[in-house]
Parts: structure tokens; C-alpha cells; sequence
């Protein structure tokens, strides 16, 4: 990690860059802070495609099944992901595939994958072949990316952004990005407490000690060793979603040939005292003896025998064959050796006990030193290896399909059969379109959905936050305890402690911190067990000159390598730390050295009644461990330095002087900057997305953190700055309504437009008709020149409700159709893009046409300053009629200042001072938090520049009434803040209904908005009503509004199902009045007329069905 960058910083925020020369020509070099955000994204699957893709070809085991008494195996020798590109038969003049053309397209960015499966006969190889495995999607700006290395003005030329960012996936023309996910720590034994543990079987105990083991190709399983209270362990591990339970005695003995004394000395080491432990481990050796399983081959064959139904191996494979592919696929997946798989286990078992028998501590699940994230690369990785494997299972039953019509085997037929395999194209565009897992093993997680979001670029600091966001798991939203969303000391520097959403996922989605980078490249660590043996460390079959008791058990990635004396424990301790601090190369950068001492003493053992950590130390290292940039001391100096505002994460850092604030306003400040109206990006003529907002004049704040210039967030910026008086006027203004001046809002003030994308295909519109375009007949009169000749409407040209959209014409016949704009609102057209197919020989027949939708404030729309403070705009008020100052400025919007008591949000007051100065004085203030104090305070810094300018030194003016022109009895506290206007406008939210649509069934009025539906008027209105007594307003809205229906009843028999008209006369009779009569009367004098809701007659109809008969008494 390279702590210079965090040396350099600019101190202070400049509006110099605002006026710089060359404004507009593209930088050599993208902007390197900005780049940084992505990092972990773009590295991790940079390992997956490259040294990944390798250790999965290795790991998937070959596929041997029997065909026509042959044993035939195919395995997979290499792979490789070739980046996007047209596929055979395009027509194209740059083979290449750029992310712009699939954005525009709604297609996926992907290459294809191709690898060589080796096939053989009996044991005898027969040849390799070269197979195309389907399309995988790639991330953009990634090693695979046509992006990759591209210079901004290189950037521009392929319609991106001068600062794209990359990092996430195109599917179906839409920005996906996998989330970062936070894990099990990997390869750790921890104890965790669970009281549903005792559910799982007779006499288990909610003591467990838990670990997730991950291979270096990332594969993951669950391991569970449980405590009996009989004094026995079970070791339990899910393989396919299933459960499956292995007494400990048999693990230990199907690992290692070793005789029982051997196994029982190891694990008692350092407990010789403990007697109950002792028995303990006999009778769990004892209970394999029971089962006559005397040797390490009779045990294997034991296992093998009973789990084999589960394995789905070949049936020659013999019972050891099965037990070994057992250990292999579900102990302790991530240590090669059988020998090191038997020390790991033994060293948990030590572990149980002590934490069962209340000598050591439950650990903390939740705690940032038991967790890691899981990146998009490792998934990616996890599911390649899956659909990998599952395309050999593919092409071994398309072989048992087909077997009549194959014949012998050569490489002709082997290449047609690998051809009939379920390609992954599919299967990766479902999880990356969905975020849905279709997994038989489960990939080791606890969720199947929600691994996918979109990537909004509502505006840019919403889309900066996707790449930082880490997620808990959609396991624990439905959980009870609140303990998984506690913010944990431990988390300082690493989670952002504000920057969390209220309500639901509070605590579950958090933000990384600025400063806080993830470690996705993997580190060799083959040199570390000769280093600590030099340095002390017994090797794990010696024998430490000291006791068992005496000596720390030492493990190095989930693997145990030896035994170290509590006497040296510190100085290894201390000699590692200094290795890696020198950057020594025996040493990684990202090791952490964990030690259960406290600073380097020997810990005293922990008095009866008191309990301590399981002391053992151990070395860890593996990628996607969170890393921090601190201060790290070399050599008496320090470098890289923590600001105190390092615990914030990039979107907390924007807030102005956000140590002012009550916590709670910082929280909904980090929400609503994500919904604010910005400056997404520059490219709007090159991006057909589905909705984009646009700020028309958007500013550059007066006043902001220093972290505002680091990241360059004016490229992008979200709001304007505005006067604003703090003033009671109008009444207006109640309950966070704010007014604004009718004349800023004429001269633009937060003006702006919405984009909206319609993607046309006719190919869906008019199915199997090939000889449909887009055209117009000539002298079509629907069309009333609307149109242009190819029946699109002209750019520029504004439509308005009924207007001609668009029209095509079938080349066979002529005939043309015409399609009108079906929206209240009027727009403008601003762009049409005619799009192919994948192969570049599609007709004219799908167009994006993106229209402009101009949105300037109106009452009811949402505004925010940059403290949580939310309002809506209640009146545009004339500008003759505002207070102004003795100067003769009249503030943009008005405050009530009712908003600030109970908020606390003195950072609002303080900005507005330092906004009023910056003004003044021409300069740009630094709103960074923490920079004053008790003794250096911000009123005193300010109100000495406002003294200075000649301006009230606490930031209050006299303002004259608009109306009367007399001087406002009190000071008006004015000055300037940065306001923004956020994307929930009236427009989209009002619902207006006359009549419309109904419900077939009920007949009542349908929700919804889009349908032009009613609001339902539930029952606590109808509670309301009935409270008032306005009972004709309550028979109005829930009868004559909603389903009044007009029916018969017969008066006698008080039936509604019985009425019903008589058989219509013939056609040669004079009497045409038909008399309605009861059936069950046989009578027609007794029919009366009768309104009830028409869900009443349905209910009555179904109840009549259930052989219940409903009588009503009509008086």
C-alpha cells in the first residue's frame, strides 16, 4: 500500500482550477484519487482472469464415467478469456467491442472463453481439443477491457468519460456491479455460541467451533466442530447444500496411519493435567474400535462405504477411492496434506474444550478481526470453476442421450458432442442481470440473491458510493438481534461510522472509509515457516524445550506449523513486525501478525472466574483483507499521517464542517447527496440510459472540505449556491416548506431536465415479419408532417400528448402504421441512435430515441442543503415582496428558522457565515471537519472576516419587509449556502383519477399511478370520516365512488341469486316487456330494486358456491 498520497494532500480548497488555462483539453493522465475507488474491483478480477483462470483449470477433477464398457475421462488442460470482440460472420472494420456500443446496443460486454479439454480411452490419451465454453461478461477498464491503459483523450474518442472509472460489468446494456460482501474470515478457527446448535441433534451443546475453509482458487466450505455433553466432538460440513455429520474420532484416524496412543498424545498437548479431557479423548478413540475399525484402510473403507450414495462417483471407484475424495472435497479444504488437515483438527479440538469448559472467550462473529470481503473477482472465479465443471457433467449426459446415434468415438464425434454442452453465457448473464446465485453447491455463502446492483448515475457521488459500499449479507436483514448492526470500536479507520442508510439495512450496508484500500492480490507465503523456525518456532512434530502447557501453538494461513515458548513468543512477535515494516522480502506487505499477548509481555494466565482469549499467535495473510493506512514509524519518522477525518468514508468527507452536526443529520446528508440532481457525466449524447437527470447551472461550492478538490468532484458538481435568510415570513414557510425568489428562479436557479431512453425493436413489436421498417407512406395523413421520410421524428422537434411518435411500413404491402406519444408530459427530442444486431446484418428496425424533458422547480419540488436539512419549495415569491437587505440584495430562499433548534445542525449556520466571507473576500473556504476547536473556533475565524469586510460580525443584517418597506424589528441571520435539488419532483408523484380502469372481478377502481388508478381510502380514513360524521362524504367515497351496482332481491325469500329475467318472447309477439321473476317464488310481484357494492353480489355468488345461502331482511 503506498501511504505518499496521503502525504501530499492540498490543505486547503482552491477555485483556481476553475479558471485554469486549457479548460477542455483532455489531461495526459486520468485523475489517480478517482481511479483509486475502483481499485479493489478492477485488481481482483484482473487475478481472476489471469493466475484464477490457471488454478481453476488445475482444481476441477476430470470427469470419468463409463460409455460402452470404455472408462472415458475429459479434464480441462487450459483456459483463456479473450477480450470483447465481434463475433465470426460480423461485418466490421475494428473487430474490437467497446463499452459505449453496448450501453447503446442493450447488449452484454463479454469475451469468449475457450478451452482445451484433453480426452482419453481407458487410460490411453486421445488428443486435445479447443472449445469454445460461451461468453463470460467483463468488467470494464479491466486487463480483458478494449479500455485498458487508454489515455482520456483516447477515452473521449470511444464516447467515455475522460475519468471512467470502470469496475463494473454492461449486461443488457445496463451497469452492474457485484457487491463487496462481508465474510467469514478464511482459514480461522473461531469459537462461536449458538443456542440452536442444540437443535441439531441429542446431546449437542450451543459450543461450536466454526471455521471457513477457502482455497487458493477461492472455492469455500463450512466447517462446524461441535461439543458434546457426553465429552465427544462431531465434526459437521455441508457438501451440495447438504449436512452431513462425522464423529471426530474418525477424522483423525482416516487422515493419518498413526496408532491411537500417538493420536490421543497429540491431542492432549498442553492440557497433560486435565483428566476429564483425557478420558474425553479415549472414549472418542474408543468409539471407532467399537466399530472394528482398527486401521487407517478399515476406517477409510468404513467412510467410504456409508457416504458413498452421496458422492456421485463412478462405480469403480472402491471405498478408500471415496473416503479419500471425502477428506479431499469437505475437512479442511485449503491444506494439501492429509498430516496437516490432522494437526489443524487436533489444535480445534484443544480449542472446543477450552472455550466449552469456559476457559477461554466466545469470539465475536461480527468483529472487522473475524471478517473479510469477499470481491467481485472471487466470485466471479467461484462460479467460472462451478459452470466449468458442470459443462463436463453436461457433455457426459448429452453422450448417454445420444449414445444410439454416436457410435464410436473419435475426434470428429467428440467435437460435435462438446458442441451439445451448456455453454456459461447464460448462466453468467442471469447472476450479473439478477444478482440470483443458481449454484448446487451453494458456493460456501449464505445468500443466493441480492450479489448484483445497478450502478445508478442518478448522479456521481450516488455512483462513486456503489464501488465502496460493503454489504453484511441479505442473510442478516431478516435476523432479530440488532448486535450484527452495532457499530464495533474495532471498525474505527475501516467502516465509515456515518455513512449507513436508516430504517432496514442500517448497520448492514456500510461504507468503506477513504483511506481504507482491500488487498486483492495473493501473496506467496512459502518462505515464512523456514524464517519463524530460525526465529524460535518448534516445527509442529518437535518437541519445545518447554511444556505443552507453557508454549503457544503458532499458525500460519489456517495451516499449524509448529509450537513457540511463551518466553519468545514476543521477540518473534516483535523480529516479524519489523520485517515487514523494512519491507523485507521474506516478508509480505499484508501479513498480520496477531498475538494473544498484551504488548509483548507474557499474558498471566487467567484467575479462576476470570476468562481470556484462547492464547495462540498466528501469522495471516490472504487477499481481500482490509488494510488501513496509518502512520507506520520507520526509523524515528513517521510516515503517512491518520487525519482525524480518515474515519470517514468518501461521501461522509463532502459534508462542510460535519463535526458541528448532530450525528443523525450526517446519516440522512450521506443519503440525500445520493439523490441530489447533478452533473452525472459529460458524455449525454453518447449514453442511452433509461432516466438521467441534469443540472442546467450547476456551481462550484464556496465552501467545502479539502476532500471536495482531492477527488475533483467540480467535474461532476451537484448543486448552487444561494442566498438565504434564516426568517419567518409568510407562514409560508412551516414545517420545512422554504420559498424561493420567483425572479432567481426566472434567471435559472436549479433549473433542469430529465433524459428519458425508449428502445424500439420492431422484431419484438411485429413478430416473425421480417419486411417491417421504419418508414412513412408518402402523403400519409396521420403522419401531418411530424415525421421525417424514415418515419422517426425530427431532433429538436417537441411532442406533446397524441403527437406522431414514430411509423413503419410494411415493404410487401405498403401499409404503413403509425405510433402516437403516449405521455402527458411534452418533451424535446434530443437524440436518435439506430442500433444492429450482434452480427451487423440487421434491417432498420430498433432505434433509441432519448428525449428532454425540461423539470424547473415547481411547487412541491425537494430541495437540501448539505446538512441533512430537507425541505420543499411552497411558493415562488415575487421578488417585489421579499425583504431585502440595506444594500438592496434579496435572498434567493427563505428559512425557517424553526428548523434549527431541535436539529442541531450548526454546521448550516457556520457555512452560511463562512459562504458570506468567501463571497466577499473572493476566496474559497475549507469546510474540512475537525479543523476548529474549544480554543480556535469557527465563529470567532469568520466573524472577524465578515468584521473585516464590514459586514455584522455574527452574520446578522437588517432587512427591510417587501411589502411595507418598513425595517424588520429583529436581526435576520444571511448568508450563503450550497443548496441542492433532489430528484423527487412533483411531477412524477401526483396522482389525479376521474374514471378509469376497473378490476374485473370486483369492479372497484385500481391502484397504481401509471394506470391513472385511485388512492385507497383504507379503513383508518374511514375511521376519520366517521369521526367528523360526515357520513354522506364516507357513502360517497366507498360506494358511490368505488363499486355501486344496481340489483334485484326478491322481497319474500330475501334471495339476490334468484331474481332473473323471464325467456325473451318470440320474435312475432306483440309483448316485448320482459318481467323479472324468482325462481325459488316462482313470484314477480315481489322483486324489489335494491344498490349495494357489486363485491357484496361476488361474495354472496361465492358463498352460494360453498353451499351457503345468504338471506337478506330489506324493509
Amino acid at each position: 500500500m503506498d501511504l505518499n498520497k496521503w502525504c501530499n494532500l492540498k490543505s486547503e480548497p482552491s477555485l483556481k482550477h476553475l479558471t485554469e488555462a486549457g479548460f477542455g483539453v483532455p489531461k495526459e493522465k486520468q485523475r489517480v484519487p478517482v481511479q483509486e475507488l475502483v481499485k479493489a474491483h478492477i485488481e481482483s478480477f484482473d487475478q481472476a482472469v489471469t493466475d484464477g483462470l490457471c488454478r481453476v483449470v488445475e482444481a476441477i477433477l476430470p470427469m470419468e464415467f463409463m460409455y460402452k464398457g470404455d472408462r472415458i475421462s475429459l479434464s480441462f488442460v487450459e483456459a483463456i478469456i479473450h477480450t470483447p470482440a465481434v463475433s465470426k460472420g460480423g461485418i466490421s472494420s475494428d473487430l474490437r467491442v467497446f463499452p459505449a456500443e453496448c450501453r447503446g446496443r442493450r447488449c452484454t460486454y463479454r469475451g469468449k472463453l475457450v478451452a482445451d479439454v484433453s480426452w482419453s480411452i481407458n487410460g490411453v490419451p486421445k488428443g486435445i481439443i479447443k472449445q469454445s465454453l460461451g461468453n463470460v461478461p467483463i468488467m470494464v477498464k479491466s486487463k480483458l477491457c478494449n479500455l485498458h491503459g487508454l489515455s482520456p483523450k483516447e477515452l473521449i474518442e470511444h464516447h467515455e468519460e475522460a475519468e471512467e472509472m470502470g469496475g463494473y460489468f454492461i449486461v443488457n446494456g445496463i451497469e452492474k456491479v457485484i457487491r463487496l460482501l462481508i465474510m467469514p474470515r478464511r482459514n480461522y478457527p473461531i469459537a462461536v455460541s449458538r443456542p440452536k446448535f442444540k437443535s441439531r441433534g441429542q446431546g449437542y451443546t450451543q459450543y461450536a467451533i466454526s471455521m471457513r475453509c477457502v482455497r487458493g482458487e477461492h472455492t469455500a466450505i463450512n466447517m462446524n466442530l461441535h461439543y458434546l455433553d457426553n465429552g465427544t466432538v462431531m465434526v459437521n460440513f455441508i457438501y451440495r447444500k447438504e449436512l452431513f455429520f462425522l464423529p471426530l474420532g474418525f477424522a483423525l484416524k482416516a487422515l493419518v496411519d498413526f496408532s491411537d496412543y500417538q493420536i490421543y498424545q497429540e491431542l492432549i498437548k498442553g492440557r497433560e493435567e486435565n483428566s476429564f479431557y483425557k478420558s474425553c479423548v479415549s472414549e472418542m478413540l474408543r468409539m471407532v474400535m467399537d466399530q472394528g475399525c482398527m486401521t487407517k484402510a478399515k476406517v477409510l473403507n468404513y467412510l467410504g462405504e456409508r457416504f458413498r450414495v452421496k458422492l456421485n462417483l463412478p462405480d469403480w471407484f472402491t471405498h478408500e477411492q471415496c473416503a479419500h475424495f471425502l477428506l479431499d472435497e469437505c475437512l479442511c479444504i485449503h491444506l494439501k496434506s492429509d498430516v496437516e488437515k490432522f494437526y489443524m483438527l487436533c489444535l480445534m479440538t484443544r480449542k472446543l474444550f477450552s472455550f466449552a469448559k469456559q476457559e477461554c472467550m466466545e469470539e465475536n462473529p461480527d468483529s472487522l478481526m473475524f471478517q473479510e470481503v469477499l470481491t467481485p473477482g472471487q466470485l466471479y472465479l467461484m462460479f467460472l470453476k462451478e459452470k466449468m465443471a458442470g459443462w463436463l457433467v453436461s457433455v457426459k449426459l448429452s453422450l448417454d442421450k445420444r449414445s444410439q446415434r454416436v457410435g464410436g468415438l473419435t475426434a470428429d464425434s467428440m467435437t460435435k458432442l462438446f458442441n451439445t454442452g451448456t455453454d456459461l453465457t447464460r448462466a453468467f448473464e442471469y447472476l450479473l442481470a439478477t444478482g440470483n446465485l443458481q449454484s448446487k453447491t451453494g458456493l460456501g455463502m449464505l445468500q443466493d440473491t441480492g450479489l448484483c446492483v445497478v450502478a445508478d448515475k442518478l448522479n456521481f457521488i450516488r455512483y462513486l458510493s456503489h464501488f465502496r459500499c460493503v454489504h453484511r449479507g441479505a442473510a442478516f436483514a431478516k435476523m432479530r438481534t440488532t448486535s450484527v448492526r452495532k457499530l464495533l470500536p474495532e471498525s474505527w479507520g475501516f467502516l465509515c461510522p456515518v455513512h449507513t442508510p436508516d430504517g432496514e439495512p442500517c448497520g448492514l450496508m456500510n461504507h468503506l472509509t477513504a483511506h481504507c484500500e482491500i488487498v486483492a492480490p495473493m501473496h506467496p507465503t512459502t518462505t515464512l515457516p523456514a524464517l519463524l523456525c530460525s526465529l524460535g518456532v518448534t516445527a509442529v512434530d518437535g518437541s519445545p524445550g518447554q511444556p505443552y502447557s507453557d508454549c503457544y501453538p503458532v499458525i500460519l494461513d489456517g495451516a499449524m506449523i509448529g509450537w513457540v515458548e511463551k518466553e519468545v513468543a514476543p521477540s518473534v512477535i516483535e523480529s516479524l513486525r519489523r520485517f515487514k515494516v523494512e519491507k523485507n522480502s521474506l516478508v509480505p506487505r499484508p501479513l498480520s501478525v496477531h498475538d494473544t499477548l498484551s504488548h509483548g509481555e507474557a499474558r498471566p494466565e487467567p484467575r479462576p472466574g476470570q476468562t481470556g482469549a484462547y492464547c495462540f499467535a498466528f501469522c495471516f495473510l490472504h487477499p481481500s483483507n482490509v488494510c488501513l493506512c496509518s502512520g507506520v514509524s520507520e526509523r524515528g519518522h513517521l510516515r503517512g499521517r491518520l487525519f482525524p477525518h480518515s474515519m470517514l468514508s468518501v461521501v461522509a468527507e463532502f459534508i462542510p464542517f460535519s463535526d458541528h452536526n448532530q450525528s443523525p443529520r450526517n446519516m440522512y446528508q450521506c443519503q440525500m447527496s445520493k439523490q441530489t440532481m447533478g452533473f452525472p457525466l459529460h458524455s449525454y449524447q453518447e449514453r442511452s440510459d433509461n432516466k438521467l437527470y441534469r443540472l442546467q447551472t450547476p456551481q462550484s461550492p464556496l465552501v467545502r472540505p479539502a476532500m471536495y478538490d482531492h477527488y475533483d468532484i467540480d467535474n461532476y458538481p451537484i448543486g448552487t449556491n444561494a442566498i438565504v435568510a434564516v426568517i419567518s415570513y409568510t407562514g409560508y414557510d412551516m414545517e420545512d416548506a422554504m420559498i424561493v425568489n420567483k425572479s432567481s428562479w426566472e434567471r435559472g436557479f436549479a433549473h433542469g431536465s430529465v433524459y428519458k431512453t425508449d428502445l424500439i425493436d420492431l422484431s419484438d413489436k411485429v413478430k416473425g415479419d421480417d419486411s417491417i421498417v421504419f418508414g412513412v407512406k408518402p402523403g400519409d395523413p396521420k403522419v401531418m408532417d411530424r415525421l421525417d421520410a424514415d418515419g422517426l421524428p425530427f431532433i429538436g422537434s417537441t411532442l406533446t400528448y397524441g403527437d406522431p411518435y414514430y411509423s413503419y411500413i410494411n415493404l410487401n404491402t405498403g401499409q404503413s402504421y403509425v405510433t402516437f406519444y403516449k405521455y402527458q408530459e411534452s418533451c424535446i427530442v434530443d437524440n436518435i441512435k439506430v442500433c444492429s444486431n450482434d452480427t451487423g446484418t440487421g434491417r432498420f428496425k430498433r432505434i433509441c430515441i432519448t428525449a428532454r424533458i425540461p423539470r424547473n422547480p415547481t411547487i412541491g419540488d425537494k430541495f437540501a442543503s448539505r446538512h441533512g436539512q430537507k425541505g420543499i419549495l411552497s411558493r415562488l415569491w415575487p421578488a417585489e415582496d421579499m425583504p431585502f437587505t440595506e444594500s438592496g440584495m434579496c435572498p434567493d430562499i427563505l428559512f425557517n428558522p424553526h428548523g434549527f433548534p431541535s436539529r442541531m445542525t450548526i454546521g448550516m449556520l457556520i457555512e452560511s457565515m463562512a459562504g458570506k466571507s468567501a463571497a466577499l473576500h473572493g476566496l474559497c473556504h475549507d469546510a474540512t471537519p475537525f479543523k476548529f476547536s474549544e480554543e480556535s473556533s469557527a465563529l470567532e475565524h469568520f466573524g472577524e472576516m465578515l468584521k473585516a469586510a464590514g459586514y455584522n460580525y455574527y452574520g446578522t443584517e437588517r432587512l427591510y419587509s417587501g411589502i411595507s418597506g418598513l425595517e424588520l424589528e429583529a436581526d435576520i441571520f444571511i448568508g450563503v449556502v450550497y443548496y441542492q435539488r433532489l430528484r423527487h419532483m412533483v411531477s412524477d408523484k401526483f396522482q389525479v383519477r376521474t374514471t378509469g380502469a376497473r378490476d374485473k372481478v370486483t369492479n372497484q377502481p385500481l391502484g397504481g399511478r401509471n394506470i391513472q388508478g385511485g388512492i385507497r381510502f383504507g379503513e383508518m380514513e374511514r375511521d376519520a370520516l366517521l369521526a367528523h360524521g360526515t357520513s354522506f362524504l364516507l357513502h360517497d367515497r366507498l360506494f358511490n365512488c368505488s363499486d355501486r351496482s344496481v340489483a334485484q332481491v326478491c322481497m319474500d325469500c330475501g334471495s339476490l341469486l334468484s331474481p332473473l329475467l323471464e325467456k325473451p318472447p318470440p320474435y312475432w309477439s306483440n309483448t316485448r316487456h320482459r318481467k323479472t321473476i324468482c325462481l325459488l317464488c316462482n313470484k314477480s310481484d315481489s322483486i324489489e330494486t335494491v344498490s349495494v357494492p357489486y363485491v357484496f353480489r361476488y361474495f354472496v355468488a361465492e358463498l352460494a358456491a360453498m353451499n351457503i345461502k345468504i338471506k337478506l331482511d330489506v324493509k
